[in-house]
């Protein structure tokens, strides 16, 4: 709203600031599709029966072990 109020501000300014917005959310994007393409893999190679392994729970006790936690 600032920019908006501020007369004297650049049009190129604001477009500078626009484009830095839309590299921020591609990168969240980015790391939004990485997530879901490793749930994705994760849920397909899980049996989900009554067996009590699963790659879920391994990989994530993985990621606990690894993090030092």
């Amino acid at each position: 709203m600032s920019l908006y109020e501020n007369d004297q501000r650049a049009s190129s300014e604001v477009k500078n600031l626009a484009l830095q917005k839309i590299e921020v959310v591609n990168k969240k994007i980015e790391e939004l599709q990485s997530m879901r393409d490793t749930l994705t893999h994760l849920a397909e190679n899980c049996h989900g029966d009554d067996r009590p392994d699963c790659p879920i729970l391994d990989d994530i006790a993985g990621e606990v072990m690894s993090d030092g936690y």
